[in-house]
């Protein structure tokens, strides 16, 4: 690291400001994490209930490990270390790092306490005070900016994997405890449901990829590609169309699913939604305010992309391309929508003709993750950020009710294996004109 002049000067260094107004967004989104935890009892913070998800002690260590390997190891060095083997135990999959702890086996590790997790937060917290106040080259506080503005999403990124991991802890005890308290989802104040109908879209050449701003790599470089023709439904699909699926043997017909949804299916035996339950003939759904009858006009989640592509598939009808996608949600006017801020932490059915391109639930595609042409991933270690993953994963677009509004934006990919559910994933069908 290179020091311009004596850091103990009261004179601001050139980028001080903007470090520091950098840091007060990374502290809100910081503390965001810790009062989505205020809503847990001490028994749940070491709970990992299955082998891909997390306990949400070891997501609140591995966002504070980020920036202590990425960004104070490097460049306040003079700061000790909190822990010597926490660089091993909430390290994710950054093998230029070191040998990570088996994700498997996060759930064991009664120790280090909930206290001292969080006291580690509070000395990471404190060091990068220290580092937005010193005085740096220019060179160097591009580099701080730049791994600060990343640090900052990859916790959003986590604050979203952390309910969604609670949600399958809870959601699969038989008391189906609330996480948060809400009845803002309900049979008796849910508005009807407009009409499915479809969207056309002339064929054309247009540009795909993340805008100035922000982005992740793998929504890079803007490129060009050729749509053909498509129409995009006007809303998401919903319970009872998902059901109609279900009482129509849907689950059962293999000529509706891919190969390897079908033997998926037969492997997992489960012929509904991830949170479905029925009770005496009716269903329930699990949400994170506890089990409640499922409400028919809210969007269909939890559904894995199989599942997805087998209803689309009996909807005469198919997935997007996540350009097709793309394409169409850049004529949205906003990114409104239910997201994690309005803290309803469900899907809410579609108001006002609203087409919820945004929030609520995670779109799945058709497309397979995979590198834009000209892709180039990150420098360095943090190259493993993202490019490692394109491989045998489909995309999702659009955020969910537990995403942060300010982390998406219509260049988004997130992504997922096709056969996964514990994600706020749902439907929008496609079809050729």
């Amino acid at each position: 690291m290179t020091v311009v002049g004596d850091s103990s000067s009261t004179m601001p260094a050139q980028g001080t400001h903007c470090l520091q107004s950098l840091l007060a967004d990374v502290q809100t989104v910081r503390e965001r994490t810790q009062w989505l935890c205020t809503h847990l009892e001490t028994e749940d913070y070491g709970v990992q209930p299955m082998p891909d998800a997390s306990p949400p002690k070891w997501h609140l260590a591995h966002t504070t490990w980020f920036f202590e390997t990425f960004l104070i190891k490097r460049f306040l060095p003079s700061t000790p270390v909190f822990h010597p083997h926490f660089e091993q135990l909430f390290n994710s999959y950054y093998n230029g790092v070191g040998e990570p702890f088996p994700r498997d086996k996060r759930g064991t590790l009664s120790r280090p306490t909930v206290s001292e997790v969080m006291a580690y937060r509070a000395h990471v917290d404190e060091a990068m005070h220290a580092l937005a106040a010193m005085s740096v080259s220019d060179e160097d506080e591009q580099s701080i900016r730049q791994i600060m503005q990343l640090g900052r999403h990859h916790e959003q990124q986590h604050q979203e994997l952390l309910l969604t991991d609670i949600k399958y802890n809870f959601g699969h005890n038989p008391l189906y405890p609330p996480f948060v308290d809400t009845t803002a989802l309900s049979c008796s104040h849910a508005p009807p449901q407009s009409a499915l109908s479809f969207i056309d879209y002339d064929p054309g050449l247009v540009e795909i990829g993340a805008m100035p701003g922000f982005c992740f790599d793998n929504e890079m470089p803007r490129h060009k590609v050729y749509l053909t023709a498509f129409s995009l439904a006007n809303r998401l699909v919903t319970n009872a169309e998902f059901q109609a699926f279900m009482e129509d043997g849907g689950y059962h017909r293999p000529e509706l699913w891919l190969s390897e949804g079908w033997s998926q299916r037969h492997q997992q035996g489960r012929d509904h939604p991830l949170y479905w339950r029925q009770q005496d003939g009716v269903w329930f759904e699990y949400r994170l305010d506890g089990l409640y009858p499922l409400v028919a006009n809210a969007p269909v989640v939890h559904v894995s992309g199989y599942e997805s592509a087998a209803f689309a598939a009996w909807s005469n009808a198919r997935l997007p391309t996540e350009f097709e996608w793309e394409f169409a949600a850049s004529f949205e006017q906003n990114l409104g929508g239910n997201f994690a801020e309005q803290n309803l932490l469900h899907p809410q059915p579609q108001r006002d003709g609203h087409a919820q391109m945004f929030g609520d639930v995670w779109e799945w595609t058709s497309s397979h993750y995979g590198p834009y042409p000209g892709y180039q991933s990150l420098p360095g270690v943090l190259g493993e950020y993202n490019g490692k993953f394109m491989s045998s994963q489909w995309v999702l677009r659009g955020g969910s009710c537990a995403t942060p509004q300010n982390h998406i934006r219509a260049s988004y990919r997130n992504f997922f294996y096709p056969k996964d559910t514990w994600q706020f994933s749902g439907i929008r069908l496609a079809r050729n004109p």
